[in-house]
C-alpha cells in the first residue's frame, strides 16, 4: 500500500470530516496534502492546487507565511497558554488595543472559532437588556439567507435550510428580514432601489416588534455562504439608524468579511471616511455596530481564534459588584497567547504591506480576466474587494460536485456553492496565479458543461 493510500484509508477510518457526507469518498478520494506554499497547497505526490478559496476563507496571506510562523514560534518560547479568569498577558492586551483602534469598539470578549463569537454577541445582547431593566427584548432577527454559523444558538438566527432544518426542534426561533441580495431585485431596479426597499421592509418589522427585540445579526455587504450575495452599503446605513431609532443592538457578523476581504478593513465601514473617528464621522452618525464578530482571517489561518468586540455603554451593563450580571460565558483557550501572535503578526503585515490599496489592484485585475468567462452561460458576475462571484445557469443538479472535482484535476481548488463559483483567494496572489486561476476555471466550465 502506497503512503497516500494508507493515510486516506486510516483517515476514512478514523476521521469524520466537516460539511461532508462521509459515502460519497468511497469513489471521491480525500486529497492528503503534504505543505503548504503561498497560495498553492502541495500533496504527497507534489501535485500543486491553487487554494482560490483560502482554505474556508481564513489563509489571508497564503500557506507557509514566514512572519506570522516567526511570530508563533517567538511566543511559543515564552508564554504557551494560561487562563485568562485572572490572569492576563501582553499579547491578548497588545491585541485587544490594536482592535479598538481599528473599529472603535473598546471591549474584546475572545473565543475560538466563528459560531462560538456568534454565540456570544446574542448572550450578550439578551443579557444587557436584562440587566438594563428591559428582560422582555430577548428576540433576534436576521436576513433571508444568512448564516451565523451552526451551533444551536449560530442556528436559530442562520437561514439556510440544509444546515437548519434536521434540527428546528432544538433551535430558538427568530425572524428573517428580505435579503438585500440584488440578485433577488426586480427587472430594472437598481441594487440602491432594492437596498432600500428592503430597509423599509426592517423598518417595519422593527417598529412593531421592537419591544421584545434584542437584537438584528447581520453579514455586512456579502451573505457568503448563500452564494456570495452581496448588497449596496445603503442597507447597512439604514439598518444601523433603524437599530439605534428603535433601540435594538445591531450585531455585525464580520467572521468571513472582515480583514480586508470586501475592499476596507471591515465591511461595516466600507463607506466610511478614513479619517472617521467612529463616534462622530463624517456623516454626522455612529456608524458602528453595537457588537462586531470576528475570526476567520484574524490570525491569518494559523491558529483558532475569535473575537467579539463591543461598546462601552454595553461593557459598563455588566459592571457590578453583582456577579450575576457579568458575563458569565468561558471558553478554555480563551485569549490563547499563541494565536494572539498570530492575530498580532496578520495585523503587522496588513500595517507594513499596504495591503487594503494592494488588494485594490489586484481585485480589478480579476475582474479584468474574469471576462474570459463571459461567453459561457453565467449570470450576475460579481465582485465585492476580494472576492469575486458568478452563478452558472445549469440543470445539472450534481453542479458543485462535478465543479469541485475537475478543478482539481487541473490544479484548482474551488468549492462552488449551488450553482454559485466564487474566488476568495489569499491576498498573496499574484497576476500569473490570477491567469492560472481564470484559464483553469474556463476549462472547468468547458468540462461540466
Amino acid at each position: 500500500m502506497s503512503g497516500n493510500q494508507s493515510i486516506l484509508s486510516r483517515s476514512l477510518q478514523s476521521v469524520w470530516h466537516p460539511c461532508t457526507q462521509m459515502k460519497l469518498h468511497e469513489n471521491f478520494p480525500l486529497i492528503p496534502i503534504q505543505k503548504g506554499d503561498g497560495v498553492w497547497l502541495i500533496d504527497k505526490d507534489s501535485k500543486r492546487y491553487l487554494d482560490a478559496v483560502s482554505s474556508w476563507w481564513v489563509n489571508l496571506f497564503g500557506h507557509n507565511n514566514p512572519r506570522i510562523k516567526d511570530a508563533i514560534k517567538l511566543q511559543l518560547d515564552t508564554l504557551e497558554h494560561v487562563m485568562l479568569a485572572g490572569f492576563t498577558h501582553v499579547p491578548v492586551v497588545e491585541l485587544s488595543e490594536k482592535l479598538a483602534k481599528l473599529t472603535g469598539l473598546g471591549h474584546a470578549f475572545y473565543a475560538s472559532d466563528g459560531a462560538s463569537a456568534t454565540e456570544i454577541a446574542l448572550k450578550m445582547s439578551f443579557h444587557y437588556w436584562r440587566n438594563s431593566g428591559k428582560p422582555n427584548k430577548t428576540q433576534f432577527i436576521s436576513l433571508q439567507n444568512s448564516y451565523h454559523g451552526e451551533t444551536l444558538g449560530a442556528l436559530g438566527v442562520t437561514d439556510v435550510a440544509i444546515f437548519k432544518d434536521t434540527y428546528a426542534a432544538l433551535l430558538m426561533q427568530s425572524a428573517q428580514m428580505p435579503s438585500p441580495d440584488f440578485r433577488l431585485s426586480e427587472l430594472d431596479e437598481s441594487a440602491e432601489d432594492f437596498a432600500l426597499r428592503c430597509a423599509d421592509d426592517l423598518e417595519r418589522y422593527v417598529s412593531q416588534h421592537h419591544e421584545q427585540l434584542a437584537a438584528f445579526i447581520i453579514e455586512p455587504l456579502v451573505q457568503c455562504a448563500a452564494g456570495m450575495g452581496m448588497y449596496h452599503s445603503i442597507y447597512l446605513q439604514r439598518a444601523r439608524q433603524i437599530c439605534t431609532q428603535y433601540q435594538v443592538h445591531l450585531i455585525a457578523d464580520e467572521i468571513a468579511v472582515g480583514f480586508g476581504r470586501t475592499g476596507s478593513m471591515f465591511a461595516s465601514y466600507n463607506d466610511c471616511d478614513t479619517a472617521c473617528t467612529f463616534k462622530i464621522c463624517t456623516k454626522k452618525q455612529d456608524c458602528r455596530p453595537d457588537f462586531m464578530c470576528l475570526s476567520k482571517g484574524i490570525t491569518g489561518g494559523y491558529l483558532p481564534l475569535s473575537c467579539v468586540l463591543t461598546k462601552d455603554e454595553i461593557y459598563q451593563a455588566f459592571y457590578d459588584d453583582s456577579a450575576a450580571r457579568g458575563f458569565l460565558h468561558s471558553h478554555s483557550y480563551t485569549g490563547n497567547p499563541l494565536a494572539c501572535s498570530a492575530a498580532l503578526a496578520t495585523l503587522a503585515i496588513f500595517e507594513s504591506d499596504n495591503v487594503i490599496t494592494s488588494n485594490q489592484a489586484k481585485s480589478a485585475y480579476i475582474q479584468t480576466k474574469m471576462q474570459a468567462l463571459t461567453h459561457f452561460p453565467i449570470q450576475h458576475l460579481r465582485h465585492q474587494g476580494m472576492i469575486s462571484a458568478f452563478d452558472v445557469v445549469t440543470h445539472n443538479p450534481h453542479f458543485s460536485k462535478d465543479c469541485y472535482a475537475a478543478a482539481l484535476i487541473h490544479g484548482l481548488l474551488i468549492r462552488p456553492i449551488g450553482n454559485t463559483i466564487y474566488f476568495m483567494p489569499p491576498y498573496t496572489i499574484t497576476e500569473p496565479e490570477i491567469d492560472f486561476m481564470i484559464e483553469a476555471t474556463v476549462k472547468v466550465l468547458q468540462k461540466v458543461l
